[in-house]
């Protein structure tokens, strides 16, 4: 049975908590790594038009024999290919998703960059519009976009993104943010919520916590997670980790535990780890 609990987003689509990442796996891969995770129980499953892995994500979605509607697939759009996106572009990019996924609607598609250096998140908005409207897309959203990126969205359109999918983890944990997006009604997503691996999983500090509870270190940076309220993606291509990240909902955090999480924000490893919203325009 699956044990994820899942989230009410703002529009009344229920989103699993823990989902399956899989930026960085190749195509010829992404098969058996999501087959594996739809295996283990992972019912959420998160992929993008630049990771070039839709084909191979949709080919597992299809050998699975899960009912479609037990599953929650998001995808998103990569707004880089054209200086100035308009509506046209948008929907076919959208349906090109679909045709690569082999679906006939997502659960959740976003906005991969705001890129506010081109000033035109506005008129994707509007095709996004349509297609929550249309119900291609159960629920639409946003990736790295900043307050201020939201301030724009919500000054010219009623549609509050559902989800703000964004860099987040021990080292960089977005408080003001996450509060922003709870004033907002937005769910908050992140993306590398183990901090891309060693650099975080090692530290003596988060091994001292899992030693405590008889658990990895990943899974105890993904329990940090869920008490925050997060939804999260972790990305593995191996079969055991990929089964242990799904582990965490037997045993908690407390108080000690979180502070000992806390406190790596404001350490010499802290900040970012992938770019600046501000200024990426990939």
């Amino acid at each position: 049975m699956n044990q994820v609990p899942a989230i009410t987003l703002n529009n009344g689509t229920s989103m699993p908590r823990l989902g399956f990442g899989v930026w960085q796996i190749p195509d010829d891969e992404a098969r058996a790594a999501v087959g594996t995770a739809l295996e283990a129980g992972y019912r959420s499953i998160d992929t993008a038009s630049v990771y070039r892995n839709e084909p191979g994500t949709g080919k597992a979605i299809a050998a699975s024999g899960l009912p479609r509607e037990e599953l929650f697939v998001t995808t998103k759009l990569w707004n880089s290919t054209r200086r100035k996106w308009r509506r046209k572009e948008v929907l076919r990019a959208f349906e090109d998703s679909l045709s690569r996924l082999g679906l006939d609607y997502v659960d959740l598609y976003l906005i991969h960059w705001p890129r506010p250096m081109r000033d035109d998140f506005l008129f994707i908005w509007e095709a996004f519009e349509e297609l929550a409207a249309d119900g291609r897309a159960r629920a639409v959203g946003v990736s790295n976009f900043r307050p201020e990126d939201l301030d724009r969205i919500g000054e010219r359109s009623s549609l509050v993104p559902a989800v703000n999918q964004v860099e987040l983890h021990p080292f960089f944990p977005q408080a003001e943010l996450r509060a922003e997006h709870a004033r907002r009604g937005i769910a908050t997503e992140a993306w590398s919520p183990l901090g891309q691996g060693p650099r975080l999983l090692t530290l003596p500090a988060v091994a001292e916590v899992a030693a405590r509870h008889g658990r990895t270190a990943a899974q105890v940076v993904l329990r940090w997670h869920l008490q925050l309220g997060n939804i999260a993606i972790p990305k593995s291509v191996t079969p055991s980790r990929i089964r242990e990240n799904l582990d965490v909902f037997g045993f908690e955090l407390d108080a000690a535990d979180m502070a000992a999480l806390d406190v790596l924000a404001h350490g010499p490893q802290a900040g970012r780890i992938g770019p600046d919203p501000a200024v990426c325009d990939l």
